[in-house]
């Protein structure tokens, strides 16, 4: 979520901290909060004005119009703000239709005033501007504000101006206030604007004897400007809306989701519900829940969640494991249902996420069938068939029913037959098969028979798309944006080249087998830009074929050398994201990109979308997983594997052309209309944030003026007004092909409190932006619209045939593509393939949780004290050696160290030597020698990098964002193997003999937030082995007081610390020189199958 409501007291401090030193505000930072745990006496010693002024007080914990509702108290003392807050706190209310508890409350001096003292103002944003309300009379009475109050539109980018405040604002002020409300009004929107608001409302303000108190505020953050503005802001907690209880599994889950790459969503709406869904996806969970209400579920649906971003099996077991312990915690007669649904995922391994889930029911086995409870599974997507089919099984040995079905079940049908309104059918689908059945050419056979019209596609009399201007409009500006844009050649065509920021190879690779498929004669990746190391080569395979894609460090290199590349696709992370799309509207020839990074503040994407308009660039997302022009031309991730995009057709073009917010959700509509029509030929989707680049108009011009397109598919959702201009444009016969549309999260206005769904934009902030009102308006303006999703399979259908029937879509056979190779990878990981291993080790083993010194466990090792002695006998003779053994060894070494880091990189070229007869010393050299900045230089520069961060002051996120702009790696973090999910278990055990034994840890402690920023983005950004070893050698030096400050620093710049890397080196590879011996293994010759030859096809003479 991206705009969130703070408490008062919150926005208070905020504003009191960071609004200008001239402006004249009164009563700053006198505010005091109390909760159930107050101490009275200790709160008036920390405020001693509490005890010689009157006072106000009220609750702060997000209710609105408190005044009307009795629930302040003003002009009273100390005692009778005690008494008041006594026979209120942790009593219930009821607002409306909504209940709930009284927990906290601010006080402040009471600020005695006349009515017409009293102001009102507000700024609130919009996708082009900012807006700032103000009228003359505030407080409690002031009616109607959007009718009545003066307003000014500040664009985006633009400042707001003193004359235009005065002149638009203040004209029913006096001069004296004038003088005193113009420079606030100003400052407060520089306020604003800096610190990353979304809304901020005062009512009153109030000016009085020429000084502005600030008495009632609401406002919100927006949350994704945390690593920007984490230093002004100070510590800041989100509350739940008032009526909705804080529970500690939401928190747990916010704490997963806050350590994770994934997006880990959790609300409980009714701990006692008999309805519990586990969905994945942010655009599916909010279908699910619709489909939900709209059967009669609302008053029953226990929680709203979501799990999506490829989350490990850890990570999906104890989200899987957090809802089952809620669930099975108070027994109903009734028995409960558990819905485990989803779309068809674009890259999330579905059978490693059920594999967690697996491991949490049958945790709870017992208490599923105590609580009666009933699984209804759901799900497509990477190895779904093996997901399927975990699931089954289980469900055989769980003793409760679990009915699991795939892609050929309309997703939400499972809700029907969860909820007794539709019957299960009583034979479960034909196993759906293997993910390589695409390799036997079955992958387009749909279990249950295909329609009769999804062995076609459409081909139109003219190719190529009309290049018209669309027709005329009826004079909005978002019309004539759209226009403008869609006037334009297509976005994507057969020969469309792009440009890759950042190394996504999977997703490459993605794009390079659906070019093959869909027979392009050349990729459609041109090059590959990554700041972070120098240029280079990097191997794809082209069908068959293995080529080399360009990696350039300057995205200026890369658009000079390809200039036929026009679109971007940037998988740079939310920090990067700006800079990097800034720089791409550089180059005039780039027409189009795409930003996949979730997390970009608002006000960010904003200033984006204004400088793309100004060169007529189009932004697809931020927050998308792209889109898809089957015969031509694929977003990174879209469509998923190629299994997928076999099953959907994507590899041509079909008639129907879809635009959506979710990219989860686009795939799924790639599923419905290949198997109700003949296909996609073309889908957008433009991203889930609230200001997405390009909107439902800007694309559904385009398929209006394409020829080969019949039909359109808009999927909305509730939050924003963009579907009513679809309804302008309806109209106006702007379009005039059918539409068939339908708004998600019709569910919101069921729920008694303010439910966030997975999508920042997916909040109405008025009844207009309200899912069902929005459906309404579509239907009346001639839209087809379905009475739920549930029957939007349906409605396609019949708009299809129809158009079939009238001759509009003239269907033609199938041509069979060309076949593509699985990955190895992939086929070893579906259990297709074994490989004969080039190595043997039997002295230690990284693979797992934990390292193995020749099968002993490294917690072990450190639990039983061996020392390095004790490691010596376990990696030289593989044999524990007795104590006064290990003491030899360790007199021998001369170090009592526990500090050392053995891992089997590097090992590689000592094995290498040894199995070719070479002696010791030159094996031992061999391996050492790969050492450098790649392979060990991590302990000096981690030590470097960390102490210059923490000697200057800066925050940690400062720190990851300075070295981001330096397009330099922070040494110490990140592991190709590790996680938050899966720690190094060196790591945890350093760390727990660290915090137990140093004096103190500053360095370490300033590492490991650093690390929560990290791995925020990505879980195995962790603070690593070498990165550990390298701050607490700092604080080693600096705490134990052998040292004085300036040998401490010496020492690391001199490179000491490799030399603790390099003795645990050499005792590995010396272990590993003896292992081959030991194991008699024989010359080493590389495998002729895993070299690319890449020679020129020609050479000159």
């Amino acid at each position: 979520m991206s705009a969130k409501a703070i408490n008062e007291i919150t926005a208070k401090t905020i504003l009191c901290k960071n609004i200008g030193d001239d402006i004249n505000l009164s009563n700053r930072l006198r505010f005091a909060s109390v909760d159930r745990c107050i101490n009275w006496d200790e709160l008036a010693v920390k405020h001693p004005w509490l005890l010689t002024e009157k006072l106000i007080v009220k609750p702060d914990q997000l209710i609105k119009r408190r005044g009307k509702l009795g629930l302040i108290k003003i002009n009273t003392d100390y005692a009778g703000v005690q008494q008041w807050v006594g026979e209120r706190m942790l009593k219930e209310i009821s607002i409306g239709e909504t209940k709930g508890i009284l927990k906290h409350f601010i006080i402040e001096p009471f600020v005695a005033h006349k009515q017409e003292e009293e102001f009102y103002i507000c700024i609130h944003s919009s996708r082009e501007e900012d807006t700032i309300l103000f009228h003359h009379e505030g407080g409690v009475n002031i009616g109607d504000v959007d009718a009545k109050a003066n307003k000014l539109h500040i664009l985006t980018g633009e400042k707001a101006d003193s004359t235009k405040i005065t002149t638009a604002l203040l004209k029913s002020v006096s001069r004296e206030n004038q003088r005193l409300l113009e420079p606030f009004i100003l400052s407060l929107y520089e306020f604003y604007t800096s610190l990353h608001f979304t809304y901020l409302e005062i009512n009153p303000l109030v000016v009085n004897d020429g000084k502005i108190y600030v008495l009632d505020l609401a406002a919100k953050l927006d949350q994704c400007a945390e690593f920007v503005c984490a230093r002004t802001w100070g510590p800041v907690e989100f509350p739940p809306p008032f009526g909705r209880e804080a529970y500690p599994e939401e928190a747990y889950i916010a704490d997963l989701d806050a350590k994770s790459g994934a997006s880990l969503k959790l609300t409980i709406l009714n701990p006692n519900g008999r309805i519990w869904t586990m969905v994945a996806g942010g655009g599916a969970s909010v279908v699910y829940s619709d489909t939900i209400c709209d059967l009669g579920g609302a008053s029953e649906l226990a929680n709203y969640g979501e799990y999506s971003g490829a989350p490990s099996e850890q990570q999906t077991y104890d989200y899987a494991r957090t809802i089952l312990s809620l669930m099975t915690r108070t027994p109903r007669d009734d028995g409960k249902v558990l819905i485990i649904g989803g779309g068809i995922a674009n890259f999330t391994n579905v059978a490693a996420t059920f594999k967690g889930i697996v491991r949490a029911l049958k945790q709870f086995q017992a208490s599923l069938r105590s609580n009666k409870v009933s699984i209804f599974v759901r799900r497509g997507g990477p190895n779904y068939q093996e997901g399927l089919r975990v699931m089954r099984e289980v469900g055989q040995h769980l003793g409760v029913p679990v009915h699991v079905f795939g892609t050929e079940t309309h997703m939400t049908a499972i809700v029907g037959m969860a909820l007794g309104k539709t019957p299960i059918p009583d034979q479960q689908p034909n196993d759906p098969g293997h993910t390589a059945n695409f390799l036997l050419g079955a992958s387009s056979n749909y279990a249950g028979g295909t329609p009769r019209t999804s062995r076609t596609s459409s081909f139109a009399d003219n190719p190529q798309a009309n290049g018209d201007a669309a027709q005329a409009l009826n004079g909005t500006s978002v019309l004539q944006e759209a226009a403008k844009r869609a006037a334009h050649r297509p976005m994507f065509t057969n020969k469309t080249r792009c440009i890759i920021w950042g190394l996504q190879s999977r997703a490459v690779q993605g794009m390079m087998d659906f070019d093959f498929v869909c027979s392009r004669k050349t990729p459609s990746v041109a090059a590959m830009v990554y700041p972070f190391s120098g240029d280079h080569k990097q191997k794809f395979y082209w069908g068959h074929k293995e080529i080399l894609i360009p990696v350039y460090k300057n995205m200026s290199d890369a658009m000079h050398k390809h200039s036929d590349a026009d679109v971007m696709i940037s998988f740079a992370s939310l920090r990067s994201a700006e800079e990097s799309t800034i720089d791409t509207l550089q180059y005039q020839q780039i027409r189009t990109i795409a930003i996949i990074a979730e997390g970009i503040p608002e006000a960010t994407t904003k200033k984006l979308n204004k400088l793309a308009r100004e060169k007529n660039v189009s932004i697809i997302g931020p927050a998308t997983v792209g889109g898809i022009k089957p015969g031509c031309f694929k977003i990174g991730n879209t469509g998923g594997m190629m299994d997928n995009i076999l099953a959907s057709k994507l590899y041509r073009p079909g008639s129907v052309a879809y635009v959506s917010r979710s990219g989860g959700m686009s795939n799924e509509l790639n599923n419905i209309i290949s198997r109700t029509t003949n296909g996609v030929c073309e889908g957008v989707a433009i991203g889930g944030d609230r200001y997405p680049g390009t909107t439902f108009m800007d694309h559904i011009l385009r398929y209006q003026n394409d020829a080969n397109v019949k039909m359109i598919v808009v999927l909305g959702e509730v939050g924003g007004t963009e579907e009513y201009d679809i309804c302008d444009a309806i109209k106006s016969a702007t379009i005039t092909k059918p539409v068939i549309a339908w708004c998600i999260g019709t569910c919101a206005t069921m729920f008694a409190s303010e439910v966030q769904f997975g999508h920042a934009g997916a909040c109405a902030n008025q009844a207009s932006e309200t899912a069902a009102a929005k459906n309404k308006a579509l239907a009346a303006a001639g839209a087809h619209v379905p009475c739920s999703f549930n029957e939007l399979n349906t409605k396609i259908r019949e708009v299809y045939n129809n158009l079939v029937d009238l001759g509009v879509v003239v269907v033609q056979e199938d041509v069979p593509p060309p076949t593509v190779p699985m990955d190895y990878s992939w086929a070893r990981e579906l259990g297709l393939i074994r490989k004969p291993a080039s190595f043997m080790s039997s002295i230690s083993d990284e693979r797992g949780q934990e390292l193995l010194y020749a099968g002993m466990p490294i917690s072990q090792v450190f639990k039983d004290d061996l020392g390095i002695g004790g490691v010596l006998g376990l990696l030289w003779v593989q044999k524990r050696l007795p104590t006064y053994a290990c003491k030899v060894f360790r007199t021998l070494v001369d170090d009592d160290s526990k500090i050392m880091d053995l891992q089997y990189q590097g090992a590689h070229n000592t094995i290498v030597c040894a199995r070719a007869g070479k002696d010791l010393i030159s094996c031992l050299t061999s391996g050492l020698l790969t050492i450098g900045d790649r392979f060990g230089g991590a302990l000096d520069g981690a030590a470097r990098q960390f102490s210059a961060a923490y000697d200057k002051g800066l925050l940690p996120s400062e720190f990851v964002n300075e070295m981001r702009k330096k397009h330099q790696l922070i040494m110490g973090i990140g592991h190709r193997v590790k996680s938050l999910n899966n720690p190094d278990q060196r790591v945890v055990i350093l760390k727990e003999f660290v915090k137990s034994n140093f004096p103190s840890t500053p360095l370490l402690d300033y590492a490991l937030e650093v690390e929560k920023v990290t791995t925020a983005k990505k879980p195995n950004l962790i603070l690593n082995v070498d990165g550990f070893i390298g701050v607490t050698f700092v604080d080693l030096l600096r705490g134990c007081g052998c040292f004085t400050e300036e040998e401490a620093r010496e020492y690391v710049q001199i490179g000491a610390l490799n030399g603790v890397f390099v003795l645990g080196r050499s005792m590995g590879f010396i272990g590993h020189y003896l292992d081959q011996l030991r194991l008699k293994q024989g010359l080493y010759r590389h495998p002729w199958d895993d070299i690319s030859y890449v020679l020129p096809e020609d050479y000159s003479s």
